[in-house]
């Protein structure tokens, strides 16, 4: 356009930002940004929400806080490009904040802003916040009829444990469609009703809705934790007769379905019919090769995914260590090692717990050593690993120094923690630690013990003859669970 002599306006200069947001193409954005500076174009709204919106894509977030900040009249378009940005980050806080900050400036909240800040309510688990947003849908009747804001308002209340109310306003809905069936039915999966959303796909039908891929590609893991090899079967004929089989999320849920049912076959079968393989299908069949138990087919899978044009990710790497540790594969095991280095993967906290934990499993206890040292940023999670890697070589006091030198450092442990101490102070015969470490970390820092840490702790106080104090333990899980 501009070699042909003709001038770029407000509106072709905010679809070429468009364009630069959805290829992540910072670079020419950057240089755009500059045109329209140039150009004396900045006071447009428009286009400095374009830019907002494309820094935000790029995850440049300090930059586009600073056009936000040049805007003197913010109106909701504005305030909707800055929030969605946040969510898109995974800034969930932030998100929230400027809600309140827009509502604070007199600026209402439109139906793209709850949209919006719906699924990051229910990632933070802001029940109480979300009943107010919810409330303000019932107040302005308008949106309390719009599908995707009930829909968003059933996924809401699910993602934070609640599912009576987000069965409430599924079922009192006077329409339903597809995505407020899958938005329900996901919401039983991820409260552990795995025998309620399966059943839910067939009340889905019987009303007439038919399930998208993105509802076959939820109920998918449920037949297969659930053993539900006939249902996953029907599931499967469904999602070819409707074309779905191609769309890699319905393909790999599908694979792993079949190998958690012992049949690697039919995944082996569905993996080798896709026409455009990625990383997360490599993946998936390695994951269904170390379900079935063939580490050496994983192995071969993984060896494959190195010579294709998708080279394993930090999953398939860690996966991959973890079949290492599965077998005491210390030659595979290192050869990963060199792979992740390569990578730069050990800054990845779960790619290099599972490395330090393969040298523990491996007995290579002072590789799990280096290993560790030679993390950049240690977290509770490759602190646990490190833990464990002595546990599983019988270096209990080395475990438990280990241990207090986390604490020491000033890092929190967390559940697998527990666990871990917890079951080194059993075989250790450490009772007074056990007691002392079990108080430690439900107390100060509030992890909720299961069943099996309080059978482990009144085994222990029992087995060392001190009843009276096992009973108090016993006591104490009879009030907490009562």
């Amino acid at each position: 356009m501009r070699e042909a002599g003709v001038e770029l306006n407000v509106y072709s200069f905010s679809c070429l930002i468009k364009s630069f947001a959805g290829a992540c193409a910072l670079f020419q954005g950057l240089k755009t940004h500059g045109l329209l500076i140039k150009n004396g174009l900045m006071s447009s709204n428009i286009l400095r929400t374009s830019l907002i919106d494309m820094y935000l894509k790029c995850g440049k977030v300090k930059l586009a806080l600073r056009v936000f900040e040049e805007v003197e009249e913010r109106d909701v378009v504005v305030w909707g490009a800055i929030i969605a940005g946040f969510a898109h980050n995974r800034l969930q806080r932030e998100a929230l904040e400027y809600v309140r900050w827009m509502s604070m400036e007199g600026v209402e909240v439109n139906s793209v802003i709850i949209t919006t800040i719906l699924p990051v309510i229910g990632e933070v688990g802001a029940r109480k916040l979300g009943q107010e947003v919810h409330a303000y849908i019932i107040k302005t009747k308008e949106y309390s009829k719009q599908l995707f804001i009930q829909s968003g308002l059933v996924d809401m209340y699910c993602k934070c444990g609640d599912m009576a109310s987000g069965r409430k306003v599924f079922y009192s809905s006077k329409e339903r469609n597809a995505v407020s069936w899958t938005a329900l039915i996901s919401g039983y999966v991820s409260n552990g009703r795995l025998e309620q959303a399966l059943r839910a796909i067939m009340w889905m039908q019987e009303e007439g809705f038919m399930p998208d891929f993105v509802t076959v590609a939820t109920v998918l893991p449920v037949c297969g934790e659930l053993r539900a090899l006939k249902q996953g079967k029907e599931i499967h004929s469904y999602s070819i007769k409707n074309g779905f089989s191609p769309n890699v999320s319905v393909a790999t849920s599908l694979m792993m379905m079949y190998s958690k049912s012992g049949l690697l076959e039919y995944s082996s079968r569905i993996f080798n019919s896709l026409e455009n393989k990625n990383v997360i299908s490599w993946t998936a069949m390695i994951d269904s090769c170390i379900q079935c138990g063939c580490i050496p087919e994983a192995f071969g899978v993984f060896r494959s995914m190195q010579l294709s044009k998708h080279r394993p990710d930090s999953v398939a790497t860690a996966r991959m260590l973890s079949a290492c540790s599965e077998l005491g594969v210390l030659k595979l095991g290192r050869e990963i090692h060199g792979q992740v280095l390569k990578r730069d993967f050990q800054s990845i906290p779960f790619v290099s717990a599972e490395l330090v934990k393969m040298y523990g499993f491996c007995q290579a206890v002072d590789k799990a050593k280096l290993a560790f040292h030679a993390i950049p940023v240690k977290g509770s999670i490759t602190w646990t690993a490190f833990i464990d890697a002595y546990k599983c070589n019988g270096q209990y006091q080395e475990a438990i120094n280990v241990f207090k030198q986390m604490i020491s450092d000033g890092f929190s442990p967390n559940y697998y923690t527990l666990q871990v101490v917890l079951y080194i102070c059993k075989k250790a015969g450490f009772v007074d630690e056990a007691c002392q470490y079990f108080t430690l970390m439900t107390r100060k820092y509030k992890i909720k013990p299961s069943e099996d840490n309080y059978s482990s702790i009144v085994g222990l106080l029992r087995h060392s003859g001190r009843d009276k104090e096992a009973e108090k333990y016993v006591r104490l899980q009879a009030s907490l669970t009562g």
